[in-house]
């Protein structure tokens, strides 16, 4: 096994569409031989699955006011939040994909660490869930591609457990609409006070390696370290895909368009769908604090054939202060037809 180096310039990644889009390339393009294990943190951010209906699984409002990305993954899965206090692990194989399916295989290694520091971790029964005292601490996905995989999960140090829930809190209404797979809640626990006194996050993740990869010194640890060559591939498979907005806010299951706008007040964002000429499905996705009420739009619009007077009549009920009628009019005549 070797350890995959995800700096850039010698400083650390922390900014989670660009990591959780680098196990789909080391799988299907760079195709290194053997098992590789990559172990990094994100920055405050909801990744959710490549299925589901963000709509329906995250407070967006929050989302956006607390500064926290959204990141659509390439593999399945439920949502989950990380931060700063949350270790990512990944094995990549390129060459073997006998095992997947077995979350529990590449669990044990996890497990097996944190058993010889007294703690009682376990994988919940019929889950990919890891637990401890009947609490979550990591949530695990895997995908496959012909002979190669990428399976891992969260390692929750001292994670923002407040913010976690804050964010990760369903619309019912959105959720009512059973489009997308479905996130199972369950209670979440850090690990930091169940470790021996006095083991930081840097001293957790130096332990968790060397038990990993069995040597004494983190110096004795076979590691690649992404090229030039490596970040150009991953920038432009970002600006393809995984980095816009298209993909990680627009691409919900039974809303088939998305399109953004820059307005006075800051970025606004819709998604659709248009069927029989009638609108099925609308929300608007501001990247800003709206004064007004976009959800009267939403509802005065579904169900009904669009035309120039039911978009204007619509758009006057939300009764907006920082949006001017006028171009929001214009943005939306122009795209739901």
């Amino acid at each position: 096994m070797y350890l995959i180096d995800i700096s850039r310039n010698g400083q650390p990644s922390y900014d989670a569409r660009v990591n959780q889009s680098l196990d789909n390339y080391f799988v299907n393009d760079l195709k290194l031989p053997g098992h590789g294990f990559m172990f990094y943190v994100n920055q405050p951010s909801v990744i959710i699955g490549r299925n589901q209906n963000v709509w329906a699984e995250v407070d967006i409002d929050y989302l956006h006011e607390h500064n926290i990305q959204l990141v659509r993954r390439t593999s399945g899965g439920g949502a989950v939040y990380h931060d700063m206090g949350n270790f990512i692990f990944e094995n990549i194989l390129t060459d073997n994909a006998d095992d997947f399916g077995d979350y529990g295989h590449f669990a044990e290694p996890i497990l097996r660490a944190l058993r010889k520091l007294g703690m009682d971790v376990q994988m919940k029964t019929n889950s990919s869930d890891l637990i401890l005292d009947g609490k979550k601490w990591s949530g695990m996905t895997m995908f496959k591609s012909g002979s190669g995989l990428a399976a891992g999960g969260t390692i929750m140090y001292d994670l923002n457990i407040e913010n976690a829930k804050q964010v990760l809190t369903e619309d019912r209404l959105e959720s009512q609409k059973g489009l997308g797979v479905r996130s199972k809640r369950s209670p979440i626990v850090n690990l930091k006070d169940y470790l021996p006194t006095g083991m930081t996050m840097a001293d957790f993740h130096e332990y968790l390696l060397k038990e990993l990869f069995s040597v004494k010194s983190l110096d004795e640890i076979e590691t690649y370290h992404m090229t030039a060559a490596d970040w150009q591939k991953i920038d432009e498979r970002l600006a393809e895909t995984y980095g816009t907005d298209a993909w990680n806010y627009g691409h919900n299951p039974g809303y088939y368009d998305y399109a953004d706008t820059e307005l006075a007040a800051g970025k606004l964002g819709m998604n659709w769908t248009v069927e029989d000429g009638k609108l099925v499905h609308l929300k608007f996705n501001p990247f800003f604090k709206v004064v007004g009420d976009l959800k009267t739009i939403e509802m005065s619009l579904i169900g009904k054939r669009l035309s120039s007077w039911t978009i204007n009549r619509a758009v006057k009920k939300a009764k907006l202060k920082n949006i001017d009628n006028n171009i929001l009019i214009e943005f939306m005549g122009n795209l739901l037809k």
